[in-house]
């Protein structure tokens, strides 16, 4: 039976041969199209995306989340961002802007926002009133518990919705390959245009490696970041194993 676009069913023997003679030939590993020009192209564009939505994003998250202005707007058009189809969305821009690059870029900026966004204004609402309370009763006026108080005890939720615009940005940045971004995802594109399943397979298995190495070093920077008694109240809060069997 065939295996769809073009390739022939493949035992998982000669799957994993044809990957490992791909990343095995040295002409893969040298030059503008080789796998560390690539690598570093697509982590320039997760890069550059990824500081410009949070640009963006962060300082409207905590604007909405400590005064509790624009709440219902910030969600509804998060959840409408986020039903964008990504292919669709970074193709229209490529129309309305004939280059490449900036209209990719900017498809990974507004697709990068809604999960920074969220993470920001959720971790200033998981803020206990309490806490709140006793901020103001020590005089601190808006800004100063803002960042002294919620900031702090936010930053595990505001850090997983950076976390989760990275995944985000490394699997749409290879999409993008679609309308001539480089990247990953040039490995993708080029072995369908010629049947190559090798490079497919290594383009994939290269974008997925990139994701889950740079969400192992945003989980331990998340970890770093996160001061000690604010990590030490998160486990407190948490249910035990017989509380969630009850």
């Amino acid at each position: 039976m065939g295996a769809g676009i073009g390739f022939r069913s493949k035992g998982g023997t000669g799957m994993i041969s044809e990957i490992g003679d791909w990343f095995s030939d040295p002409a893969n590993w040298r030059g503008a199209d080789g796998v560390p020009a690539r690598l570093i192209e697509h982590c320039a564009y997760v890069g550059i995306a990824l500081v410009l939505a949070a640009i963006i994003a962060i300082p409207l998250g905590l604007f909405v989340g400590h005064t509790g202005r624009g709440a219902t707007l910030l969600v509804g058009s998060g959840n409408a961002i986020r039903a964008l189809p990504t292919l669709g969305l970074v193709t229209f821009l490529f129309l309305l802007i004939p280059k490449s690059t900036v209209a990719a870029i900017i498809g990974l900026v507004v697709l990068a926002i809604p999960p920074i966004l969220a993470g920001t204004y959720a971790g200033l609402q998981a803020v206990a009133d309490d806490v709140v309370d006793a901020a103001e009763g020590m005089g601190m006026r808006g800004m100063q518990r803002l960042w002294q108080v919620e900031v702090p005890i936010s930053l595990p939720l505001l850090l997983g919705g950076i976390r989760n615009a990275v995944l985000q940005l490394v699997a749409t940045a290879a999409v993008a390959a679609y309308v001539g971004l480089g990247g990953l995802g040039r490995f993708l594109l080029d072995g369908l245009a010629i049947l190559d399943y090798g490079e497919v397979a290594a383009g994939a298995v290269l974008t997925t490696a990139l994701a889950i190495v740079l969400d192992v070093v945003l989980a331990f920077g998340q970890r770093l970041l996160t001061p000690k008694g604010v990590r030490i109240a998160v486990k407190a809060r948490r249910p035990s194993a017989k509380e969630v069997v009850a």
